[in-house]
């Protein structure tokens, strides 16, 4: 039997989002350098990290951050918990995992709202894959195993009966490598995100099976929303260093505001230009097909944390027998208290 607490509390939705950051000196900075782990920063996936980092948003909180970008999440995690990294932007659902372990990793704002995860299969299998259940047996790429993109698809197996042991799960990365493993023949199938799926799109390599770009995918998906992007970080990294926190908070509102008035054009001006994998057009493309996953109000949802949740008991034993309170896994204070000086 499934024993879990879902204590997604008042609290939090009660929580506003106020974009503006606060001026420096309304606060003393604990540290003004933090190291930051990503896993595929090219990836649409992680577009508010760039734009804090190229925009200057990081620097007008009198912050420097450095970014050390691994091969996917849950590499990323695995540094934060080592202490080679302070903080990191991750999928949600590792705050929720590492509960299970006795770890407390909290999310402090939500910069996705929906995953913006497709999994696309091998242009030719049409007749063969007309659902997740028959990859069994087959090749699946993601960006890197116990990352965001195996768990979507371990989730889609779980929901037609089917284990995550019964495919063969192959980490590719998130950027030209992924692209390159679907072209050379590697995969049967892969899991991943924009612009790799727009670049395998275009070029006519894949057919999607699911999508979760959109919101109406999503749901379709999910049953409802499923948060997606966040930083997080650890509780005692929270409660040692709570202004240098917020510094990072208020530098990502800044960017998702950027984000939401910005045109394709200028998002694609402010990025390296080998985030468009040797296609402007395409880039562009994908980025106003990815605009509206962008959270709106910074805020983790509780009904996102329960469809989160929902979604990893279905092939995780382990969270299946755990106790969870849903209300440590995002911290609210810093997106309540951004702008209010």
């Amino acid at each position: 039997m499934r024993r879990r607490t879902l204590l997604a509390t008042a609290v939090i939705s009660g929580t506003r989002l106020a974009f503006e950051g606060r001026p420096l000196s309304a606060r003393t900075l604990e540290r003004t350098k933090v190291v930051l782990g990503v896993g595929g920063k090219p990836l649409l996936y992680y577009l508010p990290l760039t734009i804090a980092e190229r925009k200057g948003f990081f620097k007008d909180q009198g912050i420097e951050v450095e970014i050390n970008d691994f091969g996917g999440g849950a590499k990323s995690l695995q540094a934060l918990v080592g202490g080679s990294v302070d903080v990191v932007t991750g999928a949600y659902e590792h705050t929720i995992r590492m509960q299970a372990k006795g770890q407390d990793i909290r999310a402090v704002v939500e910069l996705g709202r929906f995953p913006g995860i497709v999994l696309a299969v091998k242009k030719g299998l049409e007749n063969k894959v007309k659902s997740p259940k028959d990859l069994v047996g087959m090749k699946v790429g993601v960006t890197a195993p116990g990352s965001s993109t195996n768990f979507f698809v371990n989730f889609l197996l779980a929901k037609e009966g089917v284990g995550p042991d019964k495919v063969a799960f192959i980490g590719v990365g998130a950027g030209p490598t992924a692209v390159a493993a679907m072209k050379k023949g590697e995969l049967d199938a892969i899991a991943n995100l924009d612009p790799v799926i727009a670049k395998l799109e275009q070029d006519g390599d894949v057919f999607v099976l699911a999508d979760s770009r959109t919101e109406e995918g999503t749901r379709a998906i999910f049953g409802g929303s499923n948060p997606a992007a966040v930083l997080y970080t650890r509780g005692e990294f929270i409660e040692k260093y709570p202004n240098t926190v917020q510094a990072l908070v208020d530098a990502f509102l800044a960017a998702l505001r950027w984000i939401e008035k910005a045109s394709p054009e200028e998002i694609a001006a402010a990025v390296p230009e080998e985030y468009h994998l040797g296609d402007r057009s395409l880039y562009l493309a994908a980025v106003a097909k990815s605009k509206p996953t962008y959270s709106r109000t910074g805020v983790v949802p509780p009904e996102g944390m329960r469809n989160a949740l929902d979604m990893l008991v279905r092939f995780d034993k382990e969270l299946a027998e755990a106790k969870i309170d849903l209300s440590r896994t995002f911290d609210p204070r810093f997106v309540d208290r951004s702008g209010k000086g």
